[in-house]
């Protein structure tokens, strides 16, 4: 019988039965209110006072049947659940417990205390989720102090168990100072305001550590408790998060971009290593973005690349539009190029007697720079990992300079050191790590960086007549702010996430960067939207 009872009491707790009633009696859809959490914030701003009631008022009901209703009430099974339904985190769930809890004999001040907890954690931060977690946390305390039975105090411990759990993802926006107060839910889409979002990861263990999240794990690997990779192996099991936003992002014709950044705390060997791991999370991270709201998320850094550079993303989750940013960075490059040709001739070096470098020729920026710079420089060494896919891409490209009659010396290798003979070298790579040394590099070249983050050690700069140009980042309108350091410089991005932001605010996403191939008019086409919208590229 106790069977019984415990399975019915999970059956109720996963019916979502405030989900069914707004939709039923206020004809709106709740789901979009906020990324897999419905809330008392989102819901009070987002649908009003009359639903919430009656969704608040069903959800006490239902804790009336305590631990199990609470559980299935978090973790429904999937036939209660057709289309990943919204599930709220049981607050008022709680409170029903505590009421009904009080009715089977629980002391005063053991039910009070959780309550008066709850309201100060509520007025004091606006945060509904410490409110929740104060309530469980007393309660478990205030039973474990009992002299009651054994088993009760197992339950509350469980209840405590399941709270953080589900909680978890909250508590980590709390330590960010990213979660939702009451009263202040998630943007969403409007004329005034465009909302996306930007997938990043940890370039190195420091960056790892920059997120509360993770932060506690830095005393433990530094002491040698933890291990790197047994540290990696937790953080491969992690969906992907919100971890940051940049606000305060105004176009030129007034409207407001949004941008939250979502991180799948993954470092650059273990995306490279599995790319069906990494695919995956980027599916996820799109499903993420479109359940807050977004119109477009952009792959940033290394994500850029994976499930055939967010080819296999969009196929995934057709609701919501991916971009690797290709387009854009192209055209910043493309941008900067003339005014540095132009710069190095009037150092009166002759172009057509000078020897150009391109690192990172394999990828579809760098090899967009050897396209535009063949016709001027008299010899061009071009520098990949792939020698077969190098090959084919030197052959098209002199296929296209012989119509021209513009065809400069070849020199394709995998080898870095071969730049030592360049005068003028262009590196485009995503290699984590600085790729150009000082024994690469001729005293007095110049050097365009447009790789993220930095292709070229700090050690270069101090070669005598050595200039490295940094590229590829821009400054978004308004006054952006932050809580992540994006490694850009203050108020600064990387031209993809400009792309992303670009593509929300206009809506053109017909004009969105999938796959290897960048066509010439949407780089032309970010390029003037940028200049229109405020966008400035750092020179």
């Amino acid at each position: 019988m106790i069977v019984v009872l415990g399975i019915l009491a999970y059956l109720i707790g996963s019916l979502p039965l405030g989900y069914w009633a707004v939709r039923r009696l206020s004809r709106q859809e709740p789901r979009w209110a906020s990324a897999y959490n419905l809330g008392l914030e989102n819901a009070l701003k987002q649908l009003g006072a009359g639903p919430l009631v009656l969704a608040s008022s069903l959800d006490f009901l239902k804790g009336l049947l305590a631990l199990l209703a609470y559980l299935g009430h978090l973790y429904p099974p999937p036939a209660f659940t057709p289309g990943a339904t919204l599930r709220g985190r049981g607050g008022f769930v709680l409170l029903g417990i505590l009421v009904g809890l009080s009715f089977a004999g629980l002391p005063y001040w053991a039910t009070a205390l959780p309550l008066v907890a709850a309201a100060a954690a509520l007025v004091a931060t606006g945060w509904m989720t410490l409110a929740g977690l104060s309530v469980v946390t007393l309660l478990a305390l205030g039973v474990l102090g009992l002299g009651i039975a054994a088993w009760a105090k197992v339950a509350a411990l469980a209840l405590l168990g399941l709270a953080l759990w589900r909680y978890k993802e909250n508590i980590g926006r709390m330590l960010e100072g990213t979660e939702p107060r009451l009263g202040e839910p998630p943007p969403l889409p409007s004329e005034k305001q465009a909302v996306c979002a930007f997938m990043i990861h940890p370039l190195t263990l420091d960056d790892l550590f920059q997120s509360p999240r993770f932060r506690w794990f830095k005393p433990l690997v530094d002491r040698g408790w933890v291990s790197q990779s047994l540290l990696e192996r937790f953080t491969a099991l992690i969906r992907p998060m919100k971890n940051g936003e940049l606000r305060g992002i105004k176009t030129a014709d007034g409207r407001e971009i949004r941008c939250y950044l979502i991180s799948a705390p993954l470092l650059p060997h273990q995306i490279t290593s599995n790319p069906e791991l990494a695919t995956q999370k980027a599916i996820q991270a799109a499903r993420l973005a479109k359940e807050l709201g977004c119109t477009v998320l952009g792959l940033g850094a290394f994500w850029s690349v994976v499930g055939e550079k967010g080819k296999r993303v969009q196929e995934a989750v057709p609701e919501i539009e991916i971009t690797n940013g290709g387009a854009y960075t192209s055209g910043t490059v493309k941008a900067a190029i003339p005014g540095i040709i132009a710069h190095f001739g009037q150092t009166g070096r002759d172009l057509r007697q000078t020897t150009a470098a391109v690192v990172g020729a394999n990828g579809v920026v760098a090899f967009g720079i050897a396209r535009q710079i063949a016709p001027l420089v008299g010899r061009l060494i071009l520098v990949g990992r792939n020698m077969e896919r190098l090959e084919k891409s030197a052959e098209s490209l002199r296929k296209n300079l012989e119509r021209k009659g513009q065809v400069p010396d070849l020199l394709l290798t995998t080898d870095i050191a071969a730049i030592k003979e360049a005068d003028l070298v262009f590196s485009a790579t995503s290699d984590p790590q600085a790729v150009i040394f000082p024994e690469h590099v001729k005293p007095g070249a110049w050097i365009y960086d447009e790789g993220v983050p930095p292709d070229v050690h700090e050690s270069v700069k101090k070669l005598p007549g050595v200039r490295v140009i940094p590229g590829g980042v821009v400054r978004p309108p308004g006054a952006m702010t932050g809580n992540l350091n994006l490694h850009f410089g203050e108020g600064a991005v990387p031209a993809c996430l400009a792309e992303t932001m670009i593509l929300a605010a206009e809506g053109s996403f017909e004009r969105k960067s999938l796959g290897g191939e960048t066509k010439s008019e949407n780089i032309q086409f970010f390029v003037e939207r940028a200049e229109a919208l405020g966008f400035k590229v750092v020179d």
